[in-house]
C-alpha cells in the first residue's frame, strides 16, 4: 500500500489568510489529506455602524475609524486578519446588540455559519478532488456551525467519529476540552470527556495503525504548557517572565497511554508547539499564531505502523 501523507494544523479562530495557506498547501506539499483539528472561528464581534450621511463608523484595536463605501472592504478585510468577525449593522441594530446577550450570540452564530460556509466553498477551487479535507470543531467552535461541516460536499466532518484514509489508517476526531477559565461552548469535565473519547476510539479497527486527533493535548506534557491565571484572568509573572503551567487533559493522556495509538494530533495550547512521546506514541501540536496570519503545522506521512516523517511547517 503507498504511504499517506497529511497535513495537519489547528486553532486558526477566523483567520481567512491562514485557512487559505492550509488549503494552498494540498498542493505545494503533494498530500492525500489536510486535517484540521479544531477551532476554526473567530471570538470577536466588530460593529461597523452604517450612518445616515453615507459613511461608517468603528470602534477596532482600541482606535475610532470613519470609512467611506469605498473604504469598508480593506477595513473589513483589516478585522478578518486580525480574527475578528465584521458585523455591518444600522445604528439601531448596534442598540439591538446591546440589549442581551442572547441577541448577540444569535448574531455571531448567523456570521460564523456564513464564514465557514465561504470558507468551506474554497475547496475546490483550491485542493484537488483527491484530496481528502477533514475538519472536526474545538472546543470554542459554536455548535451552529456543525450543519454547515456536515452538509457540505467538500468536507468530511469528523466531530466524535472515526475517518479512514486509506483503508489502513483511521483518525479518531474529538474537539471538546477539559474545563477552561474561558467557559468555552465544548467543554465539559475529565470524566464525561473520557467517556466521548472511549465512545469515540471504540470505533476504531486498528489502534496501531490509528491518529488520535483531540483537540486539548494530554496533560503535563511539553505541548500543554500555557501562563498560569491570576483570578482576574491576566498571566502571573516571575522574574520578568510569565508563569508556565500544564492545562492539558488527564483524561487524553490516559486515553493514549491506555490504547497507544500511531500518532496524537493537538492543538489548543497556541503557544506550546512541539512533541512529546507517551510510551510508544508520538503526539504533536503545530502551536498557533494566528493572529500573525502565519499557518503553523505538520507534515505527517506514514507507511504502515511507521511514522516516516513528522515535519513541522511554518509560513
Amino acid at each position: 500500500m503507498a504511504r499517506l501523507r497529511i497535513l495537519f494544523a489547528s486553532d486558526f479562530h477566523g483567520n481567512e489568510t491562514v485557512w487559505r495557506k492550509f488549503l494552498n498547501s494540498a498542493v505545494i506539499f503533494k498530500v492525500d489529506a489536510l486535517l484540521m483539528g479544531g477551532d476554526m472561528t473567530g471570538k470577536v464581534l466588530c460593529p461597523i455602524i452604517r450612518r445616515e450621511d453615507g459613511l461608517y463608523e468603528s470602534f477596532f484595536l482600541r482606535k475610532n475609524h470613519v470609512l467611506t463605501e469605498d473604504q469598508l472592504p480593506q477595513f473589513k478585510r483589516k478585522v478578518v486578519d486580525q480574527s475578528y468577525i465584521p458585523y455591518v449593522c444600522t445604528r439601531d441594530g448596534y442598540e439591538e446588540l446591546n440589549k442581551g446577550q442572547d441577541i448577540v450570540e444569535k448574531v455571531f452564530e448567523k456570521l460564523e455559519k456564513q464564514t465557514i460556509k465561504e470558507w468551506c466553498d474554497l475547496i475546490p477551487q483550491k485542493v484537488p478532488e483527491n484530496v481528502k479535507v477533514v475538519v472536526h470543531p474545538g472546543n470554542d467552535d459554536k455548535f451552529a456551525i456543525d450543519e454547515v461541516l456536515r452538509n457540505h460536499p467538500s468536507v468530511i466532518f469528523a466531530e466524535e467519529d472515526v475517518v479512514d484514509f486509506d483503508g489502513e489508517h483511521e483518525a479518531a476526531c474529538v474537539g471538546w476540552s477539559n474545563p477552561t477559565p474561558w467557559n468555552s461552548p465544548r467543554e465539559c469535565s475529565e470524566d464525561e470527556l473520557a467517556r466521548k473519547l472511549e465512545k469515540t476510539v471504540s470505533k476504531v479497527r486498528n489502534l496501531e495503525t490509528s491518529l488520535f486527533c483531540f483537540h486539548v493535548p494530554p496533560f503535563d506534557s511539553v505541548i500543554d504548557k500555557a501562563a498560569k491565571l491570576d483570578e482576574e484572568l491576566r498571566p502571573i509573572y516571575e522574574g520578568g517572565r510569565p508563569v508556565m503551567i500544564p492545562v492539558g487533559s488527564v483524561s487524553v493522556r490516559k486515553a493514549i497511554g491506555k490504547h497507544q495509538p500511531l500518532l496524537g494530533l493537538h492543538g489548543h495550547i497556541h503557544e506550546s508547539p512541539g512533541i512529546y512521546k507517551i510510551g510508544k506514541t508520538q503526539c504533536i501540536n503545530p502551536g498557533s499564531e494566528y493572529t500573525e496570519g502565519l499557518l503553523k503545522a505538520y507534515l505527517v506521512e506514514l507507511d504502515g505502523k511507521e511514522i516516516i516523517r513528522l515535519q513541522r511547517l511554518e509560513g
